[in-house]
């Protein structure tokens, strides 16, 4: 099977079919992922490749032309000087330069057309790995939704059995003093706070009065 084959099949596999179908929907999507990622690489190297023997045929087919062009002026030359004979060797060469432009045309529109082919099937396959990816997100949350749940259900079932009542009310009434311990804690932190800004304000009381004792004892100095 080719890439473009491989990575055609990828993209039109319905990924919520697949998932519904298998035993193990996780294990399977990873696997989908990894080949996802596998032939994304491949396409990536290809479409390099692509590009850069599509700018060497470019390059070959502008080199080529320069040539046709030299043997057309070499050919005009020759008519200049009445050699005939020459001119029919340099047109000879003119000739051959210009079947070899057509196929290096030709070599570039398929190099073309494999690009952009090679272009939309990258596009479209990073969209389904994104849309994977996005499945798999969805998976692993409903899994530790489940894995939660399930261990909810045992505490309840300890608790419902009396296997834990002692442990749940060890650990009830360490939080309570660890409140308490707070709450006293926070208490003590307000009422330091009260004090000082009273302390404060009482400063900041005597310090206007003596500014206004000064103030009236001013003239008495005089």
């Amino acid at each position: 099977m080719g890439l473009m084959e491989r990575v055609s099949t990828l993209i039109r596999a319905n990924l919520n079919d697949l998932l519904d179908r298998a035993e193990d929907p996780e294990k399977l999507l990873k696997q989908i992922l990894l080949d996802m990622q596998n032939q994304l690489l491949q396409v990536k190297t290809q479409l390099a490749i692509s590009v850069a023997d599509q700018h060497l045929l470019a390059k070959k087919r502008k080199e080529n032309d320069e040539k046709m062009e030299e043997w057309m002026r070499k050919a005009e030359l020759a008519v200049d000087k009445k050699h005939d004979d020459l001119a029919r060797a340099a047109l000879e060469r003119y000739l051959a330069c210009t079947q070899l432009s057509e196929s290096f045309a030709e070599q570039i529109e398929g190099h073309r057309v494999q690009i952009e082919s090679l272009k939309n099937a990258l596009e479209s396959l990073e969209q389904k790995i994104a849309e994977a990816r996005a499945r798999a997100e969805i998976l692993a949350t409903r899994h530790r939704r489940a894995r939660a749940a399930r261990r909810a259900h045992g505490l309840q079932r300890s608790i419902h059995e009396g296997a834990s009542h002692q442990a749940f009310d060890r650990m009830r009434g360490k939080i309570l003093r660890e409140e308490a311990t707070g709450d006293a804690e926070s208490e003590l932190l307000r009422d330091d706070l009260d004090l000082r800004l009273a302390r404060l304000g009482r400063e900041d009381e005597i310090e206007k009065l003596l500014t206004d004792v000064k103030a009236r004892r001013a003239p008495a100095v005089q």
